[in-house]
């Protein structure tokens, strides 16, 4: 259970670094160069994928990289992005929150879900 709780504390971290990374690139595309925010969304989670996938091996579950892993863990962020973009969509399109706005609300519903997934993939 220790382990647990501080893999999902080095999670949050990473998570804080990999999400400010994420909204860095959304804010870029979808403000500057004036992309549609849900697909500013999708570019941004995507460049932040390979972020996360080496700060996860790396910091979270201190395991070693594989190529396997690599290719394994875009299938469990299918879940991320599919819950993520639903949220994001939601929160715009039914309650009118900013889309500025909207993908960090929807962090706090996935993180948790994600946690989970990505555990199973990179410590097996």
């Amino acid at each position: 259970m220790k382990r647990t709780s501080q893999e999902f504390i080095r999670f949050i971290v990473v998570g804080v670094i990999n999400t400010t990374h994420y909204y860095i690139s959304y804010l870029i595309l979808h403000e500057m160069l004036e992309i549609h925010y849900m697909t500013a969304h999708v570019i941004g989670f995507l460049l932040s994928l390979f972020l996360s996938f080496f700060l996860n091996v790396y910091i979270t579950f201190r395991v070693k990289p594989t190529l396997a892993k690599f290719l394994q863990f875009p299938l469990t962020q299918v879940f991320n992005i599919t819950v993520s973009s639903i949220f994001v969509y939601i929160l715009v399109e039914h309650f009118h929150i900013d889309s500025t706005v909207a993908p960090i609300l929807s962090v706090f519903i996935t993180v948790p879900l994600t946690f989970i997934v990505t555990g199973k993939i990179l410590t097996k």
